[in-house]
């Protein structure tokens, strides 16, 4: 009797152990949204709520997503590039918060007026032939190869 009422114990100690385990956060992923919140202040000079909306061990994630493409000027894209493309796709999503961010960001970047505008315009063009296209359910493997032929026939021209 004696060894069961301990069996049971020891089972009930560990059951809780392992709960405890289950409902304390780690430790490790605290760790990391605070060095990744004290790289982003140091980056950009303030942590903007954005960030805070991300659960903590999405943080560090997020922010090396951001640092390896975005901010980083080595990539095949220049910055200006990138942010003429991602207010090209603000545009379409549409997202009030990312058309404003991208603007500015490109316009840092260098991107005039017209540029921007020229953007816009090329986002609109490419959603309406898209809907055109997608709606009246035109053949794609036809698409393809009237486009492969516009292309050589260009091609061929500027030869």
């Amino acid at each position: 009797m004696l060894k069961s009422k301990l069996n049971v114990r020891s089972f009930v100690i560990a059951a809780g152990i392992g709960a405890l385990f289950t409902i304390t956060p780690a430790k490790a992923e605290d760790a990391s949204a605070t060095a990744a919140y004290k790289d982003i202040q140091a980056t950009l000079g303030s942590v903007p709520d954005m960030f805070k909306t991300l659960p903590d061990v999405a943080v560090a994630g997020a922010w090396a997503e951001i640092k390896g493409v975005q901010l980083n000027p080595k990539t095949a894209l220049d910055g200006k590039t990138k942010e003429l493309m991602g207010l090209a796709v603000a545009s379409q999503i549409p997202c009030q918060y990312c058309i404003y961010f991208h603007t500015e960001a490109a316009k840092l970047n260098g991107a005039s007026d017209e540029e921007i505008k020229e953007t816009i315009a090329m986002a609109a063009i490419v959603r309406h032939w898209s809907t055109m296209l997608n709606g009246s359910q035109v053949d794609l493997a036809t698409f393809k190869k009237q486009t492969d032929d516009v292309f050589a026939a260009v091609k061929a021209k500027s030869q």
